[in-house]
Protein backbone atom coordinates (compact mmCIF):
# COMPACT_ATOMS: atom_id res chain seq x y z
CA UNK A 1 0.00 0.00 0.00
CA UNK A 2 1.40 3.36 -0.97
CA UNK A 3 1.81 6.04 1.67
CA UNK A 4 -0.69 8.89 1.65
CA UNK A 5 1.18 11.95 0.38
CA UNK A 6 1.67 14.76 2.86
CA UNK A 7 -0.09 18.04 2.14
CA UNK A 8 1.98 21.16 1.68
CA UNK A 9 0.35 22.92 4.61
CA UNK A 10 -0.25 22.37 8.30
CA UNK A 11 -3.78 22.08 9.59
CA UNK A 12 -2.94 24.20 12.64
CA UNK A 13 -1.70 27.02 10.44
CA UNK A 14 -4.96 27.10 8.51
CA UNK A 15 -7.05 27.05 11.68
CA UNK A 16 -4.94 29.81 13.24
CA UNK A 17 -5.12 31.95 10.11
CA UNK A 18 -8.92 31.61 10.18
CA UNK A 19 -9.09 32.84 13.78
CA UNK A 20 -6.63 35.67 13.14
CA UNK A 21 -8.62 36.91 10.16
CA UNK A 22 -11.86 36.67 12.12
CA UNK A 23 -10.32 38.61 15.00
CA UNK A 24 -9.26 41.44 12.70
CA UNK A 25 -12.85 41.82 11.54
CA UNK A 26 -14.23 41.91 15.07
CA UNK A 27 -15.12 45.33 16.38
CA UNK A 28 -13.03 46.94 19.11
CA UNK A 29 -14.65 47.17 22.54
CA UNK A 30 -16.59 50.41 22.68
CA UNK A 31 -16.36 50.89 26.46
CA UNK A 32 -13.70 50.41 29.12
CA UNK A 33 -14.54 47.05 30.65
CA UNK A 34 -14.66 46.23 34.34
CA UNK A 35 -12.45 43.25 33.49
CA UNK A 36 -9.49 45.54 32.69
CA UNK A 37 -9.82 48.26 35.34
CA UNK A 38 -7.51 46.38 37.69
CA UNK A 39 -4.70 46.58 35.12
CA UNK A 40 -1.59 48.10 36.74
CA UNK A 41 -0.89 50.73 34.04
CA UNK A 42 -2.99 53.87 33.54
CA UNK A 43 -1.39 54.48 30.17
CA UNK A 44 -2.30 51.03 28.83
CA UNK A 45 -5.93 51.55 29.83
CA UNK A 46 -6.01 54.96 28.14
CA UNK A 47 -4.33 53.71 24.95
CA UNK A 48 -6.58 50.66 24.62
CA UNK A 49 -9.73 52.71 25.28
CA UNK A 50 -8.57 55.24 22.68
CA UNK A 51 -7.93 52.42 20.17
CA UNK A 52 -4.40 53.79 19.85
CA UNK A 53 -3.03 50.28 20.39
CA UNK A 54 -5.15 47.34 19.25
CA UNK A 55 -3.62 44.10 20.39
CA UNK A 56 -3.47 41.40 17.72
CA UNK A 57 -3.12 37.86 19.06
CA UNK A 58 -1.81 34.82 17.16
CA UNK A 59 -4.36 32.17 16.30
CA UNK A 60 -3.22 29.77 19.01
CA UNK A 61 -3.82 32.36 21.73
CA UNK A 62 -7.22 33.18 20.26
CA UNK A 63 -8.09 29.50 20.52
CA UNK A 64 -6.97 29.56 24.16
CA UNK A 65 -9.36 32.46 24.77
CA UNK A 66 -12.14 30.52 23.08
CA UNK A 67 -11.50 27.56 25.37
CA UNK A 68 -11.93 29.81 28.38
CA UNK A 69 -15.21 31.15 27.01
CA UNK A 70 -16.47 27.64 26.24
CA UNK A 71 -15.59 26.53 29.77
CA UNK A 72 -18.20 28.88 31.21
CA UNK A 73 -21.10 26.74 29.99
CA UNK A 74 -19.50 23.59 31.44
CA UNK A 75 -18.97 25.19 34.85
CA UNK A 76 -22.52 26.57 34.92
CA UNK A 77 -23.86 23.10 34.06
CA UNK A 78 -21.88 21.55 36.92
CA UNK A 79 -23.05 24.19 39.41
CA UNK A 80 -26.66 23.65 38.43
CA UNK A 81 -26.18 19.88 38.73
CA UNK A 82 -25.29 20.26 42.43
CA UNK A 83 -28.31 22.43 43.13
CA UNK A 84 -27.29 26.02 42.51
CA UNK A 85 -29.80 28.39 40.96
CA UNK A 86 -27.62 30.06 38.32
CA UNK A 87 -29.21 32.61 36.00
CA UNK A 88 -28.24 35.23 33.42
CA UNK A 89 -25.52 33.19 31.73
CA UNK A 90 -24.25 32.79 28.16
CA UNK A 91 -26.14 34.96 25.68
CA UNK A 92 -28.41 36.18 28.52
CA UNK A 93 -25.57 37.66 30.59
CA UNK A 94 -26.42 40.72 32.66
CA UNK A 95 -24.70 43.92 31.61
CA UNK A 96 -23.28 46.22 34.25
CA UNK A 97 -23.60 49.80 33.08
CA UNK A 98 -21.80 52.29 35.30
CA UNK A 99 -22.72 55.27 33.16
CA UNK A 100 -20.31 57.11 30.92
CA UNK A 101 -17.82 54.82 29.20
CA UNK A 102 -17.58 52.05 31.85
CA UNK A 103 -19.36 48.70 31.59
CA UNK A 104 -19.07 44.94 31.62
CA UNK A 105 -20.89 41.61 31.41
CA UNK A 106 -21.33 39.26 34.36
CA UNK A 107 -20.72 35.53 33.80
CA UNK A 108 -23.79 34.73 35.84
CA UNK A 109 -25.82 35.41 38.96
CA UNK A 110 -26.32 32.69 41.56
CA UNK A 111 -29.65 33.27 43.27
CA UNK A 112 -29.32 30.40 45.75
CA UNK A 113 -27.47 27.22 46.55
CA UNK A 114 -23.85 28.18 47.29
CA UNK A 115 -22.67 25.70 49.94
CA UNK A 116 -22.52 27.39 53.33
CA UNK A 117 -24.52 30.38 52.08
CA UNK A 118 -27.46 28.71 50.39
CA UNK A 119 -29.78 31.73 50.55
CA UNK A 120 -27.23 34.39 49.61
CA UNK A 121 -27.12 35.84 46.11
CA UNK A 122 -23.68 35.82 44.44
CA UNK A 123 -22.03 37.24 41.36
CA UNK A 124 -20.48 34.32 39.44
CA UNK A 125 -17.04 34.76 37.89
CA UNK A 126 -15.45 31.90 35.93
CA UNK A 127 -11.81 31.82 34.83
CA UNK A 128 -9.47 29.21 33.35
CA UNK A 129 -5.79 28.99 34.33
CA UNK A 130 -2.58 27.28 33.35
CA UNK A 131 -1.10 24.98 36.00
CA UNK A 132 1.43 27.61 37.12
CA UNK A 133 -1.24 30.28 37.42
CA UNK A 134 -3.65 27.91 39.17
CA UNK A 135 -1.04 26.80 41.73
CA UNK A 136 -0.31 30.43 42.59
CA UNK A 137 -4.03 31.12 42.92
CA UNK A 138 -4.45 28.18 45.33
CA UNK A 139 -1.51 29.40 47.40
CA UNK A 140 -2.32 33.10 47.62
CA UNK A 141 -6.03 33.53 46.87
CA UNK A 142 -7.66 35.64 44.19
CA UNK A 143 -7.04 39.13 45.65
CA UNK A 144 -3.27 38.68 45.81
CA UNK A 145 -2.75 36.27 42.92
CA UNK A 146 -5.20 37.79 40.40
CA UNK A 147 -5.90 41.39 41.48
CA UNK A 148 -7.47 42.23 38.10
CA UNK A 149 -10.07 39.49 38.59
CA UNK A 150 -10.64 40.67 42.17
CA UNK A 151 -11.31 44.24 40.99
CA UNK A 152 -13.61 42.95 38.25
CA UNK A 153 -15.78 41.15 40.82
CA UNK A 154 -15.84 44.19 43.11
CA UNK A 155 -17.14 46.33 40.27
CA UNK A 156 -19.76 43.75 39.30
CA UNK A 157 -20.96 43.54 42.90
CA UNK A 158 -21.21 47.33 42.99
CA UNK A 159 -23.06 47.47 39.68
CA UNK A 160 -25.49 44.64 40.47
CA UNK A 161 -25.93 45.61 44.16
CA UNK A 162 -24.93 42.11 45.29
CA UNK A 163 -22.56 41.77 48.24
CA UNK A 164 -20.95 38.40 47.51
CA UNK A 165 -19.18 36.83 44.55
CA UNK A 166 -18.19 33.25 43.82
CA UNK A 167 -14.93 32.86 41.93
CA UNK A 168 -14.62 29.53 40.12
CA UNK A 169 -11.24 28.72 38.57
CA UNK A 170 -10.50 25.73 36.34
CA UNK A 171 -6.99 24.38 35.79
CA UNK A 172 -6.70 23.63 32.08
CA UNK A 173 -3.91 21.09 32.67
CA UNK A 174 -5.71 18.70 35.05
CA UNK A 175 -9.27 20.05 35.51
CA UNK A 176 -8.80 20.93 39.18
CA UNK A 177 -11.28 23.45 40.56
CA UNK A 178 -10.60 26.31 42.92
CA UNK A 179 -13.49 28.25 44.42
CA UNK A 180 -13.48 31.31 46.64
CA UNK A 181 -16.23 33.46 48.03
CA UNK A 182 -15.40 37.16 47.85
CA UNK A 183 -16.90 39.84 50.06
CA UNK A 184 -17.96 43.19 48.57
CA UNK A 185 -15.59 46.06 49.41
CA UNK A 186 -17.26 49.30 48.39
CA UNK A 187 -14.09 51.35 48.88
CA UNK A 188 -12.18 49.20 46.40
CA UNK A 189 -15.05 49.21 43.90
CA UNK A 190 -15.49 52.99 44.02
CA UNK A 191 -11.73 53.55 43.75
CA UNK A 192 -11.48 51.62 40.49
CA UNK A 193 -14.72 53.00 39.09
CA UNK A 194 -13.39 56.53 39.62
CA UNK A 195 -10.13 55.46 37.97
CA UNK A 196 -12.05 54.35 34.90
CA UNK A 197 -14.09 57.54 34.71
CA UNK A 198 -10.96 59.65 35.04
CA UNK A 199 -9.04 57.78 32.33
CA UNK A 200 -11.88 57.65 29.81
CA UNK A 201 -12.41 61.41 30.03
CA UNK A 202 -8.71 62.32 30.11
CA UNK A 203 -7.66 64.18 26.95
CA UNK A 204 -3.93 63.70 27.53
CA UNK A 205 -2.02 60.43 27.70
CA UNK A 206 -1.09 59.43 31.27
CA UNK A 207 2.49 58.53 32.22
CA UNK A 208 3.57 54.88 31.83
CA UNK A 209 3.96 52.48 34.72
CA UNK A 210 7.72 52.57 34.02
CA UNK A 211 10.11 54.50 31.79
CA UNK A 212 12.37 51.43 31.63
CA UNK A 213 11.67 49.44 28.43
CA UNK A 214 12.98 46.28 30.14
CA UNK A 215 10.53 46.58 33.06
CA UNK A 216 8.75 43.22 33.43
CA UNK A 217 5.27 44.73 33.09
CA UNK A 218 6.32 46.58 29.93
CA UNK A 219 8.43 44.00 28.08
CA UNK A 220 5.54 42.01 26.65
CA UNK A 221 2.94 44.78 26.55
CA UNK A 222 1.29 45.49 23.20
CA UNK A 223 2.02 49.19 23.76
CA UNK A 224 5.77 48.65 24.20
CA UNK A 225 6.67 50.20 20.83
CA UNK A 226 4.45 53.22 21.36
CA UNK A 227 5.81 53.84 24.88
CA UNK A 228 9.45 52.88 24.44
CA UNK A 229 10.10 52.60 20.69
CA UNK A 230 8.64 54.55 17.79
CA UNK A 231 6.19 56.42 20.05
CA UNK A 232 3.82 56.46 17.07
CA UNK A 233 0.34 54.95 16.97
CA UNK A 234 -0.47 52.65 14.06
CA UNK A 235 -4.21 53.29 14.33
CA UNK A 236 -6.23 55.98 12.56
CA UNK A 237 -9.75 56.32 13.93
CA UNK A 238 -11.86 58.93 15.67
CA UNK A 239 -10.41 58.11 19.07
CA UNK A 240 -6.83 58.78 17.96
CA UNK A 241 -7.86 62.10 16.44
CA UNK A 242 -7.03 65.43 18.06
CA UNK A 243 -10.51 66.72 17.15
CA UNK A 244 -12.46 64.15 19.20
CA UNK A 245 -13.43 64.25 22.86
CA UNK A 246 -14.97 61.61 25.13
CA UNK A 247 -18.03 63.01 26.93
CA UNK A 248 -19.38 62.17 30.39
CA UNK A 249 -22.59 60.69 28.98
CA UNK A 250 -20.66 57.94 27.17
CA UNK A 251 -20.67 59.63 23.76
CA UNK A 252 -17.90 61.15 21.63
CA UNK A 253 -17.85 64.67 20.18
CA UNK A 254 -16.09 65.81 16.99
CA UNK A 255 -15.06 69.46 17.06
CA UNK A 256 -14.02 69.43 13.39
CA UNK A 257 -17.54 68.61 12.22
CA UNK A 258 -19.31 70.18 15.23
CA UNK A 259 -20.99 66.84 15.87
CA UNK A 260 -22.10 65.13 19.08
CA UNK A 261 -22.67 61.41 19.43
CA UNK A 262 -20.29 60.07 16.77
CA UNK A 263 -21.68 56.63 15.75
CA UNK A 264 -19.45 53.68 16.64
CA UNK A 265 -19.01 52.65 13.00
CA UNK A 266 -17.76 56.13 12.19
CA UNK A 267 -15.45 56.11 15.21
CA UNK A 268 -13.78 52.97 13.93
CA UNK A 269 -13.17 54.35 10.45
CA UNK A 270 -12.29 57.96 11.15
CA UNK A 271 -12.52 60.53 8.35
CA UNK A 272 -10.24 62.40 5.96
CA UNK A 273 -10.05 65.33 8.38
CA UNK A 274 -8.30 63.16 11.00
CA UNK A 275 -5.39 64.83 12.80
CA UNK A 276 -3.10 62.61 14.86
CA UNK A 277 -3.45 63.16 18.61
CA UNK A 278 -0.37 65.06 19.74
CA UNK A 279 0.50 62.48 22.43
CA UNK A 280 0.46 59.63 19.91
CA UNK A 281 3.33 60.90 17.76
CA UNK A 282 7.04 61.36 18.55
CA UNK A 283 7.45 64.71 16.84
CA UNK A 284 7.41 68.29 18.04
CA UNK A 285 4.71 70.59 16.77
CA UNK A 286 5.17 73.79 14.78
CA UNK A 287 2.71 76.64 14.38
CA UNK A 288 -0.51 75.13 12.96
CA UNK A 289 -1.78 76.29 9.58
CA UNK A 290 -5.28 76.72 10.95
CA UNK A 291 -7.43 75.28 13.71
CA UNK A 292 -8.01 72.05 11.78
CA UNK A 293 -4.51 71.40 10.40
CA UNK A 294 -1.57 70.46 12.64
CA UNK A 295 2.07 70.77 11.63
CA UNK A 296 4.62 68.23 12.86
CA UNK A 297 8.40 68.54 12.56
CA UNK A 298 9.38 65.22 10.97
CA UNK A 299 13.04 64.81 10.05
CA UNK A 300 13.39 68.58 10.59
CA UNK A 301 10.72 69.21 7.95
CA UNK A 302 7.34 70.83 8.59
CA UNK A 303 4.63 68.32 7.66
CA UNK A 304 1.04 69.49 7.63
CA UNK A 305 -1.50 66.92 8.91
CA UNK A 306 -5.20 67.23 8.20
CA UNK A 307 -7.58 66.78 5.30
CA UNK A 308 -5.14 65.82 2.52
CA UNK A 309 -4.46 67.88 -0.56
CA UNK A 310 -1.34 68.71 -2.56
CA UNK A 311 0.51 70.04 0.52
CA UNK A 312 -1.35 68.50 3.47
CA UNK A 313 -0.82 64.86 4.39
CA UNK A 314 -3.52 62.61 5.78
CA UNK A 315 -2.96 60.72 9.02
CA UNK A 316 -2.80 57.34 7.27
CA UNK A 317 -0.07 58.67 4.99
CA UNK A 318 1.98 59.89 7.94
CA UNK A 319 1.52 56.69 9.95
CA UNK A 320 2.34 54.60 6.88
CA UNK A 321 5.54 56.42 5.93
CA UNK A 322 6.42 59.56 7.89
CA UNK A 323 9.79 60.07 6.20
CA UNK A 324 8.22 59.99 2.73
CA UNK A 325 5.78 62.67 3.88
CA UNK A 326 8.64 64.77 5.24
CA UNK A 327 10.78 64.40 2.11
CA UNK A 328 8.53 63.49 -0.82
CA UNK A 329 10.30 63.07 -4.19
CA UNK A 330 9.37 65.59 -6.84
CA UNK A 331 7.28 63.09 -8.82
CA UNK A 332 5.25 62.35 -5.68
CA UNK A 333 4.54 66.05 -5.27
CA UNK A 334 3.43 66.19 -8.87
CA UNK A 335 1.14 63.15 -8.50
CA UNK A 336 -0.45 64.65 -5.39
CA UNK A 337 -1.04 67.97 -7.14
CA UNK A 338 -2.25 66.59 -10.49
CA UNK A 339 -4.10 63.41 -9.50
CA UNK A 340 -4.86 63.83 -5.78
CA UNK A 341 -2.35 61.02 -5.13
CA UNK A 342 -1.60 59.61 -1.71
CA UNK A 343 1.39 57.99 -0.01
CA UNK A 344 0.35 54.47 0.97
CA UNK A 345 3.50 53.02 2.57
Amino acid sequence: MSKIPQTNHKLQELVDIFHENKSRKDKSRVYMGASVLGHPCDRWLWLSFRWAVIEQFPGRILRVFRRGQNEEATVVSDLRAIGMDVRATGAQQSRCDFGGHIGGHVDGIIHAGVPGAEKTKHILEIKTHSKKSFDDLEKHGVEKSKPQHFVQMQLYMLGMKIERALYVAVCKDDDRLYTERVRFDEEVAQKYLERGKRLTLEDRMPPPISSDPSWYQCKFCAAHDLCHGSKLTKEVNCRTCAHSTAKEDGSWRCERHDSDGIPVDWQQQGCDSHVLHFDLVPWKMAEPRDQWTAVFLIDDQAVANGEPDATVFGSREIVGNPLACANPPEFVKQLRAAFDGRIVG
